[in-house]
């Protein structure tokens, strides 16, 4: 899965990666500590014109009365996205890219403690997640909402944990983002397993008010 990640790339750098246009209310500032229910900036494409936007992190269902109106849906799984509900829809039409510089996950120790671990890109670019979004409206408010697909672990994440983020390489992004025609299915599978890196990070990262890019220093 993918429950927080990291966020550093300035809004004309993540223009200039998706070659798209950005919208004026990004979210400003590097993030070491995104978390669901934040405003993430996603690339879209319409009718071959890329945009990089900011949506909420939390997909919500058109059915959903509040927006806590059932679970914090963060993750969709790609063995299920195109048969669920909530997702089907969304994975047909509204695919997306999710930037980020690197994500975490966590294991136990032998009393049950939990231990954060940043895993990050081993070329030192910038992982791109596949993603899905849909508008919510009720009540007067509104918001564009996305979730990160995620699949079964490769050999090396399998250490941490069981499942990871869809990462994406610069060539299925026109696939992913239905640029190039249908097939996207086959993308949703994991990252070769020289893709990712990862090391212990200190426990501040445990609380989602933490702050500041020593969340994803090395742990000595």
């Amino acid at each position: 899965m993918c429950g927080r990640f990291a966020m550093t790339l300035p809004q004309d750098a993540m223009a200039q990666l998706f070659e798209a246009t950005p919208a004026n209310d990004l979210p400003q500032g590097a993030n070491y500590n995104v978390c669901p229910t934040n405003a993430v900036a996603v690339a879209t494409s319409e009718e071959g014109n890329r945009r990089v936007q900011p949506m909420r992190w939390g997909f919500l269902p058109h059915w959903y009365k509040a927006e806590n109106g059932g679970p914090l849906l963060i993750n969709a799984r790609a063995e299920t996205i195109a048969e669920k509900p909530a997702f089907k829809s969304a994975a047909r039409a509204r695919r997306c890219l999710i930037p980020a510089t690197g994500f975490y996950e966590w294991t136990k120790d032998a009393n049950g403690a939990r231990d954060p671990w940043y895993i990050y890109r081993s070329d030192g670019a910038p992982l791109v997640f596949a993603g899905v979004w849909q508008d919510w409206e009720r009540d007067g408010l509104s918001h564009r909402t996305c979730a990160i697909v995620t699949c079964s672990a490769n050999a090396p994440m399998s250490k941490v944990h069981h499942r990871m983020p869809v990462v994406l390489e610069a060539a299925d992004w026109p696939l992913w983002l239905g640029e190039a025609g249908h097939g996207a299915a086959r993308l949703m599978v994991p990252a070769a397993d020289e893709t990712l890196r990862f090391h212990r990070v200190d426990r501040a990262v445990n609380s989602n008010r933490a702050a500041g890019p020593e969340l994803i220093e090395r742990l000595a």
